[in-house]
């Protein structure tokens, strides 16, 4: 008896006939800065800490990045595609709905709901430029009828379509966020190109310890409150000078 799964691709018709260095290449792929959805632009409240004194070093910026990794995105969007990516393969829009409402009713303002709203749409729009390439991306994004698809439930689905394992797709999104925010905590500080590589292997050896702990949580733990992030990104939504995106 031949046993098939129902699961969105990238570039080939089943995901489960991938090789390791296929899957390994579409995490390499999904976790680069230079895909097209506009993480670069965004600094998450790094460029309202800057401006107020809270980050103004290495040693700053290393414990800021290092909080956020832990107190905010393994409690909250890496919680969410741990949780996406198997509802993806099992085809649960309901389940997918719920996640992607979580994300945008969690988001404490406008600037990062946009952020959220925004880096999904130009996923969304990503997987179509590919053409076949992207199709059952596009593909089942658009049957789940998200309005908008959130950033971490439309990468869990490209996720889902790599034939990664779970956890190797998590680390993926991690250190495409660690990356992007080392590269914002560099212009922003500024920081010479050695320091950002510092923090960003600091951030490295931490990101397994993230990714255990967003497994481990379910609907009743996973949360984004995060009030002194929040203040900051409201406080950069009207800062007079600012490099990244409001």
């Amino acid at each position: 008896m031949t046993m098939t799964t129902r699961m969105p691709t990238i570039m080939a018709p089943t995901a489960i006939h991938m090789s390791t260095t296929d899957s390994l290449l579409r995490t390499l792929w999904l976790a680069s800065p230079a895909l097209p959805v506009g993480g670069f632009s965004y600094s998450e409240g790094l460029e309202a800490a800057v401006d107020a004194g809270i980050v103004h070093d290495e040693g700053s910026a290393a414990t800021w990045l290092s909080d956020q990794l832990h107190l905010g995105l393994a409690h909250s969007d890496l919680a969410v595609i741990a949780q996406a990516i198997p509802a993806w393969q099992a085809d649960d829009l309901t389940r997918i709905r719920a996640l992607n409402a979580w994300v945008l009713t969690t988001r404490e303002t406008q600037e990062l709901r946009q952020q959220a709203e925004q880096m999904g749409r130009s996923l969304l729009d990503w997987a179509r430029s590919l053409g076949d390439l992207g199709e059952g991306v596009a593909t089942h994004l658009q049957s789940a009828a998200l309005s908008p698809p959130s950033y971490p439930v439309a990468m869990a689905c490209a996720a889902a379509a790599s034939g990664a394992s779970l956890h190797d797709s998590l680390a993926g999104f991690a250190f495409g966020w660690a990356e992007n925010m080392v590269q914002a905590a560099i212009k922003s500080v500024p920081l010479g190109q050695s320091a950002g590589q510092r923090i960003l292997a600091r951030l490295v050896r931490e990101i397994p310890k993230a990714i255990t702990l967003a497994r481990s949580l379910d609907d009743d733990t996973r949360q984004a409150f995060a009030p002194g992030l929040a203040i900051l990104s409201a406080r950069h939504e009207t800062q007079y000078s600012r490099l990244f995106r409001s």
